[in-house]
């Protein structure tokens, strides 16, 4: 197995052993792990302590940066939409996992599938219902305020 894909799967069994769920990550750049991660939802009460938004997040801090071109994300299991996101968002281009999301729902891990098949939906149809409250005329419009400082 790849080392770094092994150190994933360590992380998510060590994990599992001290109460949380089957999931670790590491972030790799130039062959060298820079951050890792485990889920810490049984830590933290906080649904976005997922292995990968941990590791994302270990690395921008420690590096100062939102940019994470040229990284590598392993990870344990197949990333979750919310983690997906944050890595097109960080710029990371490859992502190796070791279990799928159809493999985490065969063990009662199921919210993934779910919300894959949410966003392929108009957002109208969506079972999340979003409405929305347009900035009114005389309040500034923090958009428009951010493109005119940049």
């Amino acid at each position: 197995m790849d080392p770094f894909m092994k150190r994933a799967v360590e992380l998510a069994l060590k994990n599992v052993k001290e109460g949380g769920q089957p999931f670790g990550a590491v972030l790799v750049k130039d062959n060298e792990i820079v951050s890792e991660g485990v889920n810490e939802l049984h830590k933290k009460n906080d649904v976005s302590g997922h292995a990968e938004l941990l590791a994302i997040r270990r690395a921008q801090e420690k590096f100062q940066t939102n940019e994470l071109s040229g990284y590598t994300m392993y990870a344990s299991g197949e990333p979750c939409s919310m983690c997906l996101t944050a890595m097109y968002f960080a710029g990371i281009e490859n992502v190796y996992y070791c279990q799928s999301v159809e493999d985490a729902v065969d063990v009662g891990l199921g919210k993934s599938t779910f919300i894959y098949e949410e966003l392929k939906k108009e957002r109208e149809d969506r079972s999340l219902k979003m409405t929305q409250i347009k900035v009114v005329d005389g309040q500034e419009n923090p958009m428009l305020l951010w493109k005119q400082k940049n």
